[in-house]
This record gives C-alpha cells, structure tokens and sequence, in this order.
C-alpha cells in the first residue's frame, strides 16, 4: 500500500507579505493531494488569524475527514501549535510537551493512524513536532520524545515517522535518529560522499534543510521532493516537503 505524506510549517497562513491568507495555504496543499499532512504553527482562536480553528478549517476545506490539533503555546487569547489531517481514521492522538526549562513551549503531536486497503490494515505512528532555536534545546527535547510514552511502547519493527520543523541547521540531531534509533532521513540528499538535507527555509530563497522526515518501520521511501509552487514562496517562511512510501510486503 502507498500513501503521501506532506509536513508543512505555515507560519499561521500568514505570508511574507503579512497578510493572512489561508486560501494560498489550501492551494498548496490541495495541489500536492497528500494522504496525511504534518503541520506546524497552526492558530486556534487567535485575532491575528480572525479567531478561526485553523485545522477545523484547513480540513474541512481539502475534504480530511480527519484531523488533530495540539496546543503548545497559549497566546493571551487562543492558542497554537501542531495539525494533523488525515484521509485515513485517526485512532489515537495526544500531545507530547517537549518544552524545556523556561524556553519557549514547544510540542509533538503524536497520532496512531489506521490505513486500510482492501482487507489489509496497516498501522502509523505519526510524531509531529516543532523544536527549539538552540542546540542544546534541541537535543534535550530529542531525549524528551524518546522517554515519552508514546515513544516508549513502539518496537522498532512498528511503521513509524517523525517530521515536522526540527530547527535543525547543522544536522546535529541525524546521527541520533539515523545511528542511534534506527530511522532513516527521507529529506537527505546526496551529493557525491556527502549528505545534505533538502532546503526549506527561507521559502523565498531557501538555505537551510529545516523540515525533515525520519522513517522506520516497513516503510519504503519512494520519492521526496520540495514544493515548487510559485505562490509557496510567500505564503509562508518555509516550503512544504512531500514523500511518497510504500509499506513493504512482510509488514
């Protein structure tokens, strides 16, 4: 079975023009036609974004019949945090705080997702987060999710991935995931002997490699790319990065 995946920090719908426009947000997910999607500082109830439940929004106008919300920051009126929309039943969801000393919160949305073809049931663990700004947060936050008990209980054998914004500009957190924990980085990209990860941020002239995707499990990655949506270069500081897996036959 085959499913798209899209992980995408919106920065509200709010654009480098400074206007909040989610329709170009709907556009560009719309034309990727993903099967989940990952997303990041998303506003629940906030005025800067005229107070709506984005995710409600956001899945409801691109047909996700399901999706999650998890609320890492409390504004002073409404919240935010990370969304998870999915064409497939959503059978577990919680929050994980990843927020580390007096740091600003920060959180991981984890949610079980059943996918079903025919009679053949495929489970998904999905982890959605969003790091901090310095190293060392960044690290302690990465022990933080792997003490999680959402984390704890998963063999390594059970499909798995974890994306979102990692912050990460010098790949300082890949030899964790990929040598210590068994994932593999979908948003490498190889270049001779050396790895680099797919430029995301900033949209208009990307430098650094921030939306990544780590996968484990039974899944084969089959192809990954960045959006090239002329518009995705206003209408939000990052670009969208979209994977195509398969889930192997012996899983």
């Amino acid at each position: 079975m085959k499913f798209r995946l899209l992980t995408y920090n919106i920065h509200r719908a709010i654009g480098f023009d400074r206007r909040y426009k989610p329709e170009r947000i709907i556009e560009i997910i719309r034309e990727h036609d993903a099967d989940i999607v990952m997303l990041q500082e998303v506003d629940d109830g906030v005025p800067r974004s005229k107070n709506h439940d984005m995710a409600k929004v956001l899945s409801s106008e691109l047909d996700y019949p399901y999706y999650a919300m998890g609320h890492n920051v409390k504004l002073r009126k409404g919240f935010y945090g990370n969304a998870t929309l999915s064409r497939f039943p959503i059978l577990k969801e919680s929050n994980i705080d990843l927020t580390i000393g007096m740091h600003k919160r920060r959180g991981c949305q984890h949610t079980k997702i059943q996918l079903l073809e025919g009679d053949t049931e495929h489970l998904l663990d999905i982890f959605n987060l969003h790091l901090g700004l310095s190293a060392r947060e960044r690290q302690k936050q990465a022990g933080k999710l792997l003490r999680s008990d959402e984390f704890v209980f998963l063999n390594q054998y059970q499909p798995c991935i974890i994306g979102g914004d990692f912050n990460d500009w010098r790949s300082l957190l890949r030899a964790f995931y990929v040598e210590g924990l068994g994932f593999k980085c979908a948003t490498d990209k190889k270049k001779g002997e050396s790895v680099k990860a797919i430029k995301t941020y900033p949209s208009f002239s990307p430098k650094g490699g921030l939306d990544r995707i780590y996968y484990r499990g039974g899944l084969e990655l089959l192809s990954v790319y960045r959006c090239r949506h002329k518009l995705s270069k206003v209408a939000s500081d990052h670009l969208p990065v979209i994977a195509d897996f398969e889930f192997k036959a012996d899983f």
